[in-house]
């Protein structure tokens, strides 16, 4: 049976990767999407077709024989599958975030890089993990039920902007930059943790792990995963990272202007010099750590924090308009780079593993 892939970003483009490794005789005709508009003309040389265009094209009769894998965000999901069944395709299937997990495992695996947390045995000591779950005031309500495991810790970001209170835990409590919310975004609460939590605890235990999620992804950990980390040695665990075409460049040019990044790089070479010759290499790359998610020691994430803040600080300074003349979530966007950098250059230097990410709607 035939397969097309709905949707043309990172998703469908990870899921396809994965897809033509692990199973090279189902045979991938195209990419799927809603509308054109702000999507590509093709995709790992694939066309990217509209719904409605590659409905006229293929007869009744052989739609049945064309399975759809929807690789988008799980919130329209629903609303593809209508749209599809409006135009005849009856064989299609969610890739939902825990099925995207899985897949990305199995296609690292198969690889062997970016190792899947899951890939290693399972220890005798479980680790103790504090976890902050990012939530702000304007967040949109969760449809779903979600349970929340215990060492999950939710945690409000940008709390000294609004009187409104969604946690009972405040980013602008003890040491913070809870004020520049609208430009970190989700780093604010990174900050808290690294200020007010690893800072005091790093050295207390080395199965505790830091880890930092948002009210809507929150890592896919098992319980085996539990003592999968300390028994293992793991340092930091991540993300499964998601592809981009061209690069990583290309695809934050969608939501940065040039001259941040050319802030950033300038930030770069003033501080961190050897990261600075490296960043051209790693935003050529096609892999990207998105959320600015992480779970890592306490030594781990004190060390990647040390360097972050810094780097983020004076591009505020470097930055026209500067950080404090604006409110545009751009220090966000840059954090998923720069944790994709300092990850990618120290890869030998720290105990990598990887994990999916649950989707919440």
């Amino acid at each position: 049976m035939d397969m097309a892939i709905y949707g043309a970003q990172g998703i469908a483009l990870s899921a396809y990767a994965a897809m033509h490794t692990l199973f090279p005789a189902r045979r991938i005709r195209c990419f799927l999407v809603t509308s054109r508009e702000g999507n590509p003309d093709c995709l790992a040389g694939l066309p990217v077709w509209e719904l409605g265009a590659f409905s006229g094209m293929v007869p009744d009769a052989e739609k049945e024989n064309i399975e759809i894998l929807i690789a988008t965000p799980q919130g329209v999901m629903a609303q593809i599958e209508e749209g599809l069944a409006k135009a005849g395709f009856l064989c299609h299937v969610r890739l939902d975030s825990k099925r995207l997990g899985e897949l990305m495992g199995y296609y690292y695996a198969s690889r062997k890089e970016f190792l899947p947390l899951s890939a290693l045995p399972v220890g005798y000591h479980k680790a103790r993990l504090q976890v902050y779950m990012v939530k702000c005031h304007k967040d949109r309500p969760l449809t779903g039920d979600c349970v929340i495991p215990e060492w999950m810790i939710p945690i409000q970001a940008g709390a000294a902007l609004c009187r409104e209170r969604v946690a009972d835990l405040l980013d602008c409590a003890g040491e913070h930059i809870s004020g520049k919310n609208g430009n970190y975004s989700e780093l604010t609460g990174l900050y808290w943790i690294w200020k007010n939590r690893t800072r005091e605890e790093a050295q207390e235990n080395g199965s505790l792990y830091y880890g930092l999620n948002h009210y809507r992804r929150i890592f896919l950990l098992e319980e085996d995963d539990l003592f999968r980390l300390a028994d293992n040695e793991v340092d930091v665990v991540l993300p499964y990272p998601m592809l981009y075409e061209p690069n990583i460049e290309a695809h934050h040019a969608r939501y940065l202007h040039k001259k941040d990044w050319d802030a950033l790089l300038e930030a770069l070479r003033e501080l961190e010099p050897e990261y600075a010759e490296a960043f051209g290499q790693i935003l050529r790359e096609k892999r990207l750590y998105n959320y600015n998610m992480i779970l890592a020691r306490g030594q781990a994430l004190d060390a990647y924090c040390s360097w972050l803040f810094p780097v983020l600080e004076r591009v505020e300074r470097l930055s026209e308009p500067k950080g404090d003349e604006r409110s545009d979530r751009y220090i966000g966007y840059m954090g998923e780079t720069l944790l994709t950098l300092f990850f990618r250059y120290n890869k030998f230097g720290f105990r990598i593993a990887h994990a999916g990410c649950r989707f919440l709607v």
